[in-house]
This record gives structure tokens, sequence and C-alpha cells, in this order.
């Protein structure tokens, strides 16, 4: 027991106890006097733990390679040409970033993947990981290679008997970076997963949409890629394609930093997650989220740190930090939600985890430092169990 518990959607009393066996199943919470004798007091907040909804664990080696406050077109480029190292440095660094999740008292990733580096350290099954196959290519004529490429690494991680709970499936990058030729072959694969796509995490993705200008036209340029098939469609991106992603069960929109209550509303009824990364916000556009626009709306709200190359941590409880810093009238209990049951809703992993109900084996940290209202700058977490 704790001084306050921390249920998965509500904050109880100290005089409540949390009841596992040795692995980690919740049997029960109960009144202090119906526990016995055997209780661990701890001083803090007992919650589940925390689920990562978006990480890129293969950039984990890019760590301080980018200055911060780039603009995402210069930040995407910086990315294509930079990310090449040895495959050792980056298995290494895999593994280290993987290191830091789990004590940091995280549970669960939602991954982006471009390629299978990060197989082998998954196997290790010390995280759940739900693996996003990402796909991107601008060009038609790229269409079909990159397609049988995210295949091929579908294929690896989806026939690989040694996971657990991990589940796979193919998503588009970013609505500036699939070409209709690319979704075309996606959309079969949507059915029934959860798919992720970055949205509107800069200006320059609406006014590309919009009107066919602005700074990702300059990006392409100095990739050498033309605009011929591409016709602006006079909508902010996120309403130029969100009809494709109607058939996933869930959708994840990660970072929204442009995000207008239109287009929350253009979302509504369709199992959608906006995924906040506040703290690689900052560091590549130095803007945050509306995120009281999102709460005003009632949306499904989950927390991501993204990759290191944008972040300094890959810790949902730093997320949390800045999002307090920046909203503090924002109650901690709903921040923890956020960050717990909401995420393993979005990742279909609610039936094992992001709750103490009976049955689930949602992992059990400690925050310590905080009060039952508020984190400060020198909360910290700690790993219980699992």
């Amino acid at each position: 027991m704790a001084n306050q518990l921390f249920t998965g959607t509500e904050l109880i009393s100290g005089q409540s106890v949390l009841i596992t066996d040795d692995k980690g199943v919740v049997l029960d919470i109960v009144a202090i006097e119906d526990a016995g004798d055997d209780v661990q007091y701890h001083r803090g907040i007992i919650s589940p733990g925390f689920v990562n909804a978006h990480c890129h664990l293969e950039l984990s080696h890019m760590k301080g390679l980018i200055p911060e406050h780039t603009g995402l077109p210069i930040f995407i480029l910086k990315i294509v040409n930079e990310r090449h190292f040895p495959e050792e440095e980056i298995i290494a660094a895999i593994a280290k970033a993987e290191d830091e999740m789990i004590a940091n008292g995280i549970v669960a990733v939602g991954d982006i993947c471009n390629n299978a580096l990060t197989i082998e350290q998954k196997k290790l099954n010390r995280l759940l990981y739900y693996n996003f196959i990402e796909v991107s290519g601008w060009k038609p004529e790229i269409a079909k290679p990159r397609y049988e490429y995210a295949l091929k690494v579908l294929n690896e991680f989806a026939s690989d008997s040694k996971f657990i709970i991990h589940n796979s499936s193919l998503s588009p990058h970013a609505p500036y970076s699939v070409s209709n030729e690319l979704w075309e072959l996606l959309l079969p694969h949507f059915n029934g997963n959860t798919v992720t796509i970055h949205n509107q995490e800069t200006k320059a993705e609406d006014d590309l949409f919009k009107t066919g200008a602005g700074d990702f036209i300059e990006m392409y340029a100095s990739m050498n890629i033309n605009q011929i098939h591409f016709t602006p469609t006079g909508k902010s991106s996120l309403q130029s394609y969100f009809e494709k992603l109607s058939t996933a069960k869930n959708k994840l929109l990660v970072h929204n930093t442009n995000t207008t209550e239109n287009d929350i509303l253009f979302t509504k009824g369709n199992n959608v997650f906006f995924c906040l990364c506040p703290n690689a916000n900052l560091y590549i556009e130095n803007n945050l989220s509306p995120i009281d626009l999102f709460r005003k709306n009632q949306c499904n709200i989950i927390i991501g740190t993204d990759s290191l190359a944008s972040n300094h941590s890959l810790s949902i409880l730093d997320e949390l930090k800045t999002i307090t810093q920046n909203f503090p009238h924002i109650p901690l209990e709903e921040m923890l939600q956020w960050a717990t049951l909401n995420g393993a809703k979005a990742l279909q992993m609610d039936d094992a985890i992001g709750s103490f109900e009976k049955g689930k084996k949602p992992g059990v940290i400690l925050l310590e430092g905080s009060t039952s209202t508020i984190i400060n700058a020198d909360t910290s977490v700690r790993r219980l169990i699992g």
C-alpha cells in the first residue's frame, strides 16, 4: 500500500491495499483491515506500469545528433541522411534504450519499425510491443518496392513465435510521405488492426494539402522529388487522409501540434486516440499540442516519447512533468489514465495491462516525491513488480 493508489481510472485513498501473486497478477484491492499482516508500505503513489504509445526504438543511436528546434522538414532530412550507423552500434543503442524504458516504469510500447533490427531485443520479452511496420514513399513509382519491403519486415516480426502479446501491423508514416498508389496497397492491411500515423506535427503539413506550398516543397526539392503526381485537396491533411483509415480498429494520431477543433470533430466516433509527445514537439518544433482542445472534446488521449533522436529521455514521467508544467490545471488522475489504461486500450492490450483489475498483470510502479494532486520536478518512478 501507499499514500495513494491509482487503479487505472481513479486515485483512491491510502487505506486500500493492492494484492498480487508472486508473478504480479492482480488478485484484488481490499481495505487495509482485510489485507492481513504481510503488507508492504510505500510513500508515494502506486500505479499500473506506463504505456509508451509512440516510440522509435531503432533510432536510439541518434541521441543528441540532431540540434533542437530545427523544424520538422529539416529534422526529417537529418534523419534520412544521418541514421546510417554500423549495425552493432544500432543494436547496442536499442538494448540500452530498452533498459531505460524499463527503469522508467514502462511496460508496453507502440514501436515504429522501418527494419527488423529491434527483433532480437524484443525476443527477450522484457516489454510488450505493438510493432508498427512503417511504410513511406512519396514518389508513385516506388510504391510497390516500398510496400514489398514492408511486407518482408512484417513477416519477420509476425513469424517469430518467441514473442508474447506482441502484435504487428503495417502503418503509413505520414500524410506527406505516402503517395496515393502506396495508400492503395496499404488499405487492405488496416482491417481490425491498430494503425498509427504521424499527424499535423507542423504547419507545413496543412500548407501542403491546402495550397500545395510551404516548407515540405523545399524538402522534396532537396531530395530530388517532384510534385507532378500531387494535387492539393484544399483541406487539412487530417481531413484529406482520415477516411483511408476507416477499417482500422484503432487509429493512433501522433503529435497533433497543429490539429484544430474542426479536425477533432471530423474524427469523432472512430476509435481515435490522440498521442501526445510533448518533449519531442518542443525538441523539434518548439511547440505543444492543443491539449485543452482535446480535453474539451473528450478525446482519447495517450502518451508517447518519440525517439531519442528527438528527445532527451524515454520516460513517460518526463512527458507528464512537461504537461504539468505547461498545463498545471490538468488533474494528475486524468494524466495517469492517459499514461496507463488509455495507452493499453490504444494498443489493444487492455485485457492484460493498464489497470489493477483481477487477472491482469499490468506491472506495479511507485511515483515518489509527488502529492495526490501534482507531479513536480523531483518526482521519480520506481518499478516494484513486473
